[in-house]
């Protein structure tokens, strides 16, 4: 918001010319990694649930090991070694392409490991698994998302391939939360989740296929070396410094929205699952509905999240985003009454549809608020923060179902912990409003903001 906007206007890609930019190499390859950086995102988190509840575990239990995903709230704090050192035996990849390769290999052991000592080896052998899951799983979205904003030429190509890593990121989340589920009925979690470590091999292809972006190459060698003082304050302050150099107290407000712009979508996490459970839905009937309404929805959301940040803008699309986060949240109490087929599809596909409109706006902001040489670095502070309060309110998801169990039973408690979830839409929603008035109100000097 106080970068030096263009001196002229950029010309809209006309609808073909985005059509021929599908056919570019780099969009099938990130769609592909956008797979891989989200199949291991439920593993460790909502579908670990339900495995959990699967055998019996406490909702407070479940919730608390929930915690596990922290890991992606911390990446800012190594992030700045991605950004800046070669991984160690497979620096010949290249900086981005070496740490995917080598997060994607440990993810894969994650899930293996997590399979082989399963329920019955403890919460504490089976969690660190998953710890280690999640850590890897943040170290390679690190490294993603630096990729994606990199290989674009311009905004207009980081938008496209923002869409694709979207798309490729919800379909990883509908086969770790539909396929794996019907998997699991037929072979068991373990066997479930080795497949699951299988089909990390997506990621590690698209890792050999993907070219090493060179786009911030020419900022990177004109800093110091990691190991220098110099060097080494420029990697770790520098970030937080070009940010708030760029946006100056806005930059708060900024960090603030997006801290609480997934609220309505995390804070409820572990619960989805047991919640199914509980109403007494099948695997089958989940894995169903996931695969057949909720993929549409999933991609009509990202479509039309996509056309609304340009129509619309950016910031109007983010409040409309959190809105029907909100609603599609509050909307899972009316299955506490009424949870027939019909029913469950109806608020399965709004809720999807939600997610991926929602997830398409916000990613695509904060990719416009990074610059050169700091990538990697500023992404995971800004995905950080949108993900760390959520995070760590959804460990007491569990304790606030069943502490409100005695009174509401255990259905009304589902329903009031949705419904009060859902108006966590409300801070966000005034933020936004806030930002964009603010970026309207100083035109000549807004930082640009791509959809």
């Amino acid at each position: 918001m106080t970068a030096t906007a263009a001196a002229a206007p950029r010309r809209k890609r006309t609808a073909m010319e985005v059509l021929s930019s599908l056919r570019q190499p780099k969009v099938a390859v990130m769609l592909a990694l956008g797979f891989s950086s989200g199949l291991p995102f439920l593993l460790t988190a909502n579908t670990f649930g339900y495995w959990l509840r699967d055998v019996g575990t406490s909702l407070t239990a479940i919730g608390f090991i929930s915690w596990v995903g922290l890991a992606y709230t911390m990446k800012v704090f190594w992030a700045p070694i991605v950004d800046r050192v070669d991984v160690p035996l497979l620096g010949r990849l290249g900086r981005r392409r070496g740490w995917m390769l080598a997060a994607q290999i440990v993810v894969a052991i994650g899930l293996i490991g997590m399979a082989a000592v399963g329920t019955a080896g403890g919460l504490t052998a089976i969690g660190a698994f998953a710890l280690l899951t999640a850590f890897a799983s943040a170290t390679q979205d690190i490294a993603i998302d630096a990729w994606r904003i990199e290989a674009g030429a311009d905004s207009d190509e980081v938008g496209l391939l923002t869409s694709a890593a979207q798309l490729g990121y919800r379909v990883a989340l509908l086969v770790t939360d539909a396929l794996i589920i019907a998997a699991a009925a037929r072979v068991g979690w373990p066997m479930s989740y080795v497949g699951m470590a299988v089909l990390m091999g997506v990621g590690v292809a698209a890792t050999f296929l993907a070219f090493e972006p060179a786009r911030a190459d020419a900022v990177l060698h004109s800093k110091a070396p990691l190991w220098t003082p110099r060097g080494f304050f420029d990697a770790v302050v520098g970030p937080f410094v070009e940010f708030f150099a760029k946006h100056k107290a806005v930059g708060l407000i900024m960090l603030l929205a997006v801290a609480l712009y997934r609220l309505p979508d995390f804070v409820m996490g572990p619960m989805y699952n047991p919640y199914y459970h509980d109403l007494g839905l099948t695997k089958d009937t989940v894995a169903m509905v996931r695969g057949s309404v909720g993929l549409v929805a999933t991609f009509l959301g990202i479509a039309i999240g996509g056309l609304a940040a340009i129509r619309l803008g950016v910031f109007r699309s983010l409040m409309l985003g959190v809105v029907l986060e909100g609603i599609g949240t509050a909307a899972f109490a009316i299955l506490a009454l009424h949870a027939d087929m019909p029913t469950f599809a109806a608020v399965m596909g709004l809720d999807s549809f939600a997610q991926a409109f929602a997830g398409v706006a916000l990613v695509a902001y904060m990719s416009s608020l990074t610059g050169l040489g700091y990538t990697a670095t500023q992404y995971a502070l800004l995905s950080s923060t949108y993900a760390l309060l959520g995070k760590f309110l959804k460990g007491f998801s569990g304790v606030a179902v069943e502490s409100l169990t005695p009174s509401h039973g255990l259905l009304g408690a589902y329903a009031t912990a949705f419904i009060a979830t859902g108006l966590l839409a409300a801070p966000p929603f005034l933020l936004f409003l806030l930002l964009g008035r603010l970026h309207r109100r100083a035109p000549a000097t807004a930082q640009p903001v791509t959809a």
